[in-house]
This record gives C-alpha cells, sequence and structure tokens, in this order.
C-alpha cells in the first residue's frame, strides 16, 4: 500500500489543514493511528467529519499495520495521522515505509517538560528520544505545517533547542 504521507498530529484532524495534506500528497483515504482514540466511540465519529468527506479510517496501531499489508489495501493512496510520535514510531517498525514522516502539530501536554521547537510543536525529552529513533530507522523527519509551508529538518529543530 502506498503510504504517501506519515503526520504526527495529536490534534488528529482539523479541517483544512488535513484537506490541504490530503491534496497535496494525492491521498484517497486517512487513516488516524492511536490505541486510545481507536477505542473511543465518540472520536471514532467525530474524526471521519471532521475530514470533510475523505474516507477516513481510525484505527489502533496493530489494526493500521494489518490493514496495510492487506493485498485488498495495495492500490489505496493512504495519508497516516498518528497521534504521538510513540504510535509513529510503533507503525515504522512494523514496516509501514511511508514516502515522508513530517512532525506537523505537537500541541504542549499541560504537566510535561517541553520546549516549544516551533509556534506548533513542543517536544519532551522523551519525545526527543523517539524522534531520532525515527530517524536511526532510516527516515528522515520534517517540520511542516501545511504543505505550502517551507520544510524544516526536523532533528536539527531538536538540536537548535538542546534537545
Amino acid at each position: 500500500m502506498p503510504i504517501k504521507h506519515l503526520r504526527i498530529d495529536n490534534r488528529l484532524i482539523h479541517g483544512q489543514v488535513t484537506t490541504n495534506w490530503v491534496s497535496s500528497v494525492g491521498a484517497t483515504q486517512i487513516l488516524v493511528v492511536n490505541d486510545q482514540v481507536a477505542n473511543d466511540p465518540i472520536q471514532k465519529k467525530l474524526l471521519p467529519a471532521a475530514a470533510r468527506g475523505v474516507k477516513t479510517s481510525v484505527l489502533s496501531i496493530q489494526d493500521a499495520v494489518s490493514y496495510m499489508q492487506h493485498p485488498d489495501h495495495a492500490r489505496e493512496q493512504v495519508l497516516v495521522v498518528a497521534k504521538f510520535p510513540t504510535d509513529a514510531l510503533a507503525l515504522l517498525q512494523q514496516g509501514v515505509q511511508p514516502e515522508q514522516v513530517n512532525v506537523g502539530n505537537q500541541a504542549p501536554i499541560p504537566g510535561t517538560n517541553y520546549k516549544m521547537l516551533t509556534k506548533s510543536i513542543a517536544v519532551t525529552p522523551e519525545d526527543a528520544q523517539v524522534y531520532r529513533q525515527i530517524a536511526e530507522l532510516g527516515f528522515h523527519l520534517t517540520a511542516q505545517m501545511l504543505p505550502s509551508d517551507a520544510k524544516t529538518d526536523f532533528l536539527a529543530l531538536l538540536e537548535k533547542k538542546g534537545l
């Protein structure tokens, strides 16, 4: 299955931002991946509605991996939205091979020791370790809120902030 884009975004689907990415990468479907969200019936109903008509599935990590490996889905062009960097790492460790890995939006989580890398990306030291593990798997991470924004090297941002 061609995974066009893996986006790490703890806001998951937020209207025009998501539809811009769908258009930009030519995706025909969105997979929202996070175990807790997949077990929340309210979010499972609301997220597809927020995707503005784009086919959307809300799946656990394991269900997403199984879905993407199934031959019936081989022709689908997918935008995967992982809620947290740990979700993205789990997908990548299980063989998901996106064309791009983008950190788009990571709002600060109250009570955590975070630093703002950009106006829309908060990172804790633990998150920084996970992002480095993703890079060690051979993936280049970029920071980019919208497709029209310039791509920024994500690891360079971590270094700049001392993470």
